[in-house]
Formats: C-alpha cells, structure tokens, sequence
C-alpha cells in the first residue's frame, strides 16, 4: 500500500504536445483480400521472444489457409530487452514492408519497442500490406493508419479456433460477426474504427503517428494497469482535446492486480465510466477483445457503428 500511495505522489508528469497527424479519416480504398498462396513474412518490432516458443499450431493454421508464413531468423533473436536493435528492427520491418511479392505483414512478439522502430527512422511505403498485431504492436498499427495505409487488423495469432477464424474472414473479405458488451450511454454512433492499446497510444500522443480522432469510434483494452493508472491517463486523454470529438468509445478487457486496488478506489469499471461518461456519445463496456481470450479482431480505418443502448460493435461493409 505504501509503494503505492507513494507513486501516487511522486509520479513526474510529462507536458505532452497534443499536436494529431491531420490525415483526414476517410474510408480508405481496401485491399485485396488474402488468398491461398499468400506470403507473408513475420516481424518481431519489440521484446526478444523465448526460444522454444512452440510455432506449430500457427505454422498449421496457415498451411490450413494456403498461406506461406515466413519466420526469419531474427525474429528468435536477442539484444538487451529487444529482438536486436533499433536500427536492426527498422530495418527488418522496411524489408518486409518494401518487399513486393511479401502479401502482409504480422507482428509477433510484444512487450516493448515498436514505438523506437518508428523513432529509428522506419516509414511506411506508398503500397499498403495487411498487418496483424495488439499490444505493444498497436504504435505501428496506429502509424500505418496515420500515414493513410489500410489494412492494420487489431488482432491476435492465438486463441480458439473459432477467434482465428474471425481473423482468417477479415483477412479474406469475409463478413464477421459484431461484437457484444455492455451499453453504458445510449445512442447510435458511426465512424472510421480505432482500436488499440491504451497506454501504448498514450505515449504517441504529441507525435505524427497517432491519427486524428475527429469522427472516429475509438476502442480501447489494457493490461497490467490499476484504475488509478487508467484514470490518469484518460485523463491526460481528455485535457488534450483528444476525445470530444469521437463518434463514439468503447472498451475491451482491463486486467490488472487486485492488490492494485485498495478499499474506497475506483474500481475499473467505476473508473471507465467516470471518465469516458459523460462525451455526450454512446460508451460501451467489456467488448470481447484485448490480452487474453478472446481478442477478437477488428480493422482499423473500418468504417464501424456502435450501438451504445444494445452494447454491440459492427462493421459497415
């Protein structure tokens, strides 16, 4: 209790700059759906992955599909905390992105460093890929929609088979079904999709890699975060202008220790409630998406409508 009351107090804050990439948010051309045959080359942007991480479900599920999933050699590979360098990570995603017979792009790996990818130099080429990641990986997603790239899928490679198979339909043009939580503030809101990591996000507030809110329907999961952190940084959120203009908001699964959360406290819905509230638009709970299972998958830039009386999400194709 007492480590906590004392980053209560001490905590430093940061003057951010809420400077937004002013792309506009139109629906975006899409790409191609996935076909058999499709090459696809994966990259690890963040921390070094364990070794004797057993591939061969994944390996089969996309032999299952037709599809050819190249692992390079760097993506097993450490360097301090990271998978190899800055330099050496931008370098590996850049291949991929600039190779033309490479169909897409999914992140493995998470933790930490796709943020220093981006401050390394990488930038996304005029031919957009389909990528697929959450997580850490949510900074890349978020940038290559700022750039005006489709066919970032907020996603992950694990879960059931029935979780891959929403992935495996979004990839190939297939209708999905909308996805179910709890409706907090009523009212019917339509826009292009935002979905990420919230803290991950936070931090790319003030540089060109968050997009433009305006208009858009924001989704957002967390893990590892008490409510008093969530709090601060939605609040941080608000005091930057970043969330008055939303169509509407929404949020997957918050994860957290319960010793994080001392007799009196908000709890995470309480404090979700409070802060997203009172936007004058439709807020949504518990969406079944986020770290753990399931993640159900959504495209970014999706024009999207959120129902926030029934509690559900819903692609408009």
């Amino acid at each position: 209790m007492l480590r906590r009351r004392k980053l209560l107090i001490s905590g430093a804050a940061v003057a951010l700059t809420p400077l937004l990439n002013r792309m506009a948010l139109a629906a975006a051309p899409p790409l191609e759906p996935l076909r058999p045959g499709a090459r696809i080359r994966a990259v690890n942007p963040g921390t070094w992955i364990e070794p004797e991480l057993d591939l061969d479900t994944l390996l089969a599920r996309f032999a299952a599909e037709g599809w050819r999933l190249e692992i390079p050699d760097s993506v097993m590979q450490q360097w301090r905390y990271f998978s190899a360098t800055d330099l050496n990570r931008a370098a590996d995603l850049t291949t991929a992105w600039r190779d033309p017979t490479v169909d897409a792009v999914f992140y493995l790996g998470g933790g930490w460093g796709g943020a220093r990818v981006l401050e390394a130099g990488f930038r996304f080429p005029a031919r957009s890929k389909w990528t697929l990641g959450f997580s850490d990986s949510s900074s890349l997603l978020l940038a290559q929609w700022a750039a005006g790239r489709p066919g970032a899928v907020h996603g992950s490679l694990g879960g059931s088979d029935e979780h891959w198979q929403r992935t495996v339909n979004l990839l190939t043009g297939l209708p999905v079904k909308p996805l179910q939580g709890r409706g907090l503030r009523p009212g019917i809101g339509s826009g292009p999709l935002i979905v990420t990591n919230l803290t991950v996000a936070t931090h790319l507030i003030g540089t060109p890699w968050l997009p433009s809110l305006k208009g858009a329907v924001l989704v957002l999961e967390d893990v590892g975060e008490a409510p008093y952190r969530i709090d601060r940084m939605l609040t941080q959120w608000r005091s930057a202008g970043l969330l008055q203009q939303l169509a509407g908001v929404a949020c997957g699964r918050f994860t957290w220790a319960e010793d994080d959360i001392l007799p009196g406290d908000f709890s995470m819905e309480e404090i979700l409630e409070e802060r997203l509230g009172d936007l004058g638009i439709p807020l949504v709970l518990n969406l079944p998406l986020g770290h753990g299972h399931p993640n159900s998958a959504l495209p970014l830039g999706a024009m999207a409508q959120l129902d926030g009386r029934r509690g559900n999400l819903s692609l408009i194709r």
